[in-house]
């Protein structure tokens, strides 16, 4: 074999290993995007389920009579699922109630322990009963026995402002066990 040849044979080696060392260059630049992207999805959710109740906004004090009658009001806030937005979409509800002659406002979620159904109050007003399977409880939230429901309603804190809005510390509890246990 003559000089020339091996030269030869030895610079079509280093192109060789070249051409290789960019290829997997390539390959790998071109696998990182949905690698990245794969292990966004996965974590997202995680970096998400941390986030604590907040106070958010329900009515004006008022809205709320000081007649000591529970009222039923929306929760109302801006949600992200995965990475769609929805402005101002309805979250729950809660009862917000006030007696005579003061200014502080106690509120229960309209969730019903017992099995998650939205409680209502009694057409007499006297009491607030869930349609799914007669839990019925006061109207301060305390439970009425006989009741499936395995504890009294849900409180929420509120924080009225100065301006009289009211604000409640939103709160998803597990249903049909004996303890009040907030969601993730």
């Amino acid at each position: 074999m003559s000089r020339h040849e091996a030269v030869s044979d030895s610079a079509e080696a280093r192109r060789g290993f070249l051409a290789k060392l960019l290829a997997v260059c390539c390959g790998g630049l071109a696998t990182l995007p949905p690698l990245v992207a794969g292990a966004w999805m996965i974590l997202d959710p995680l970096r998400r389920r941390g986030a604590a109740a907040t106070f958010l906004p329900v009515t004006d004090l008022a809205s709320v009579p000081d007649d000591g009658i529970p009222r039923q009001f929306a929760v109302v806030t801006d949600r992200v699922d995965a990475w769609t937005g929805f402005a101002a979409e309805p979250i729950g509800a809660v009862y917000l109630r006030r007696e005579q002659g003061s200014d502080t406002v106690e509120a229960l979620s309209a969730t019903c322990p017992h099995a998650g159904c939205f409680v209502e109050i009694e057409s007499q007003g006297k009491c607030f009963r869930c349609p799914c399977h007669n839990s019925t409880f006061t109207l301060d939230g305390r439970i009425v026995a006989p009741s499936p429901s395995p504890r009294a309603m849900d409180g929420l804190e509120c924080q009225i402002a100065k301006n009289g809005q009211i604000a409640v510390k939103w709160q998803n509890y597990y249903t049909g066990i004996a303890e009040k246990v907030a969601r993730p």
